[in-house]
């Protein structure tokens, strides 16, 4: 008969934590602390992918965050405090259900061509 001792590395509870500041409840997992405007394609490649690896993280943790992030990822992120210039779009792909990935494109006001800024995908890499 199986044990019922957990011999899991991270333990996991059924509900997502939450920490207390002055009594106020807010979520263990913010994107981001305060808000955040990127102002330029720079500016996007280098901060951007800690901030979208946390939610796409989040989206494999989250029903709720994983439901409005399909639906409308850049008000997810705006409404987390994370702005992005408005020449950029961001699409949120699942070829696969095993690895979903975050797409940002940067679309010139009089062009028809969306140039790829970056892209995140959660890889399992194993080693010897």
């Amino acid at each position: 008969m199986p044990s019922a001792k957990n011999t899991s590395l991270v333990p996991v509870s059924k509900k997502l934590p939450a920490v207390r500041k002055d009594g106020v409840v807010t979520s263990a997992f913010s994107l981001y602390e305060g808000e955040r405007h990127f102002t330029d394609r720079e500016d996007v490649r280098q901060h951007l992918p800690d901030i979208l690896g946390k939610a796409l993280a989040r989206t494999w943790i989250d029903n709720e965050f994983h439901k409005a992030f399909d639906r409308d990822p850049v008000g997810t992120l705006e409404s987390h405090g994370v702005f992005i210039p408005s020449t950029m779009s961001i699409e949120f792909q699942r070829k696969t259900s095993d690895r979903p990935r975050i797409v940002v494109y940067e679309q010139n006001p009089n062009s028809k061509f969306k140039a790829r800024v970056l892209y995140l995908q959660l890889v399992m890499m194993a080693g010897r």
